[in-house]
């Protein structure tokens, strides 16, 4: 069976688990107590990601890191998500690249300094920058997803995976689906496609809700 190092409050960890789960693979969580620094200790570096980082999936003798490579091993081992063509294959690509390096980049920095560091140690003087960076990227994609139900052609990809992966998070981090509604409907979209759960219902979280 196919194992994914995660944790609950990941999201890149939760694009991959989707993906599994919307796939219909058979697969199992491995906990990564993030939090605690297991994804930086020489154990975690040598035998799991020499980078240190989650997710990771492990399926048989392949071993892959990184959210849109693992993603991509899912829809070339089950044909789903993927796209119908090499056209739109690339414009997938396309897609996932700009959300790693435009809007979960910054979704995920953000939601850490937000929510994760103690409240003393929060550097809320770069918050308005990340803020602003965001509302770019969130412009781009509810301007794209206007008359469009998915970002790639007629049908989700791992395009919408990779987009929607920091998006159904509680804690704030600049993001309120009702001033953006595109990306709102899109997201009850994918929230109604077969096999969808909820982060925090789909991995085990590293935190309590007591102690964020």
């Amino acid at each position: 069976m196919i194992r994914l190092y995660c944790f609950g409050e990941s999201g890149n960890s939760y694009k991959a688990a989707l993906a599994l789960q919307m796939s219909g693979l058979e697969w199992q969580p491995v906990y990564v107590d993030f939090f605690k620094g297991e994804a930086r200790t020489p154990e975690y570096k040598a035998s799991v990601n020499a980078m240190g980082e989650a997710p990771v999936l492990v399926d048989g003798d392949t071993k892959l890191t990184q959210s849109g490579v693992i993603q991509t091993y899912i829809s070339d081992k089950t044909g789903k998500l993927g796209g119908a063509d090499d056209a739109a294959r690339y414009e997938i690509l396309r897609w996932v690249l700009w959300d790693n390096h435009k809007l979960s980049s910054q979704a995920g920095t953000l939601r850490f300094l937000m929510n994760f560091l103690p409240e003393a140690k929060r550097p809320t003087e770069v918050f308005p920058f990340l803020k602003g960076r965001l509302k770019a990227a969130y412009t781009v994609l509810n301007d794209h997803l206007a008359g469009r139900d998915w970002i790639v052609a007629d049908a989700p990809t791992n395009a919408d995976i990779s987009c929607c992966g920091y998006l159904f998070y509680p804690e704030p981090f600049g993001f309120d689906r009702a001033e953006w509604p595109n990306i709102d409907a899109w997201l009850d979209r994918i929230a109604a496609l077969p096999g969808w759960k909820h982060p925090y219902d789909l991995m085990p979280r590293a935190l309590p809700e007591s102690q964020r």
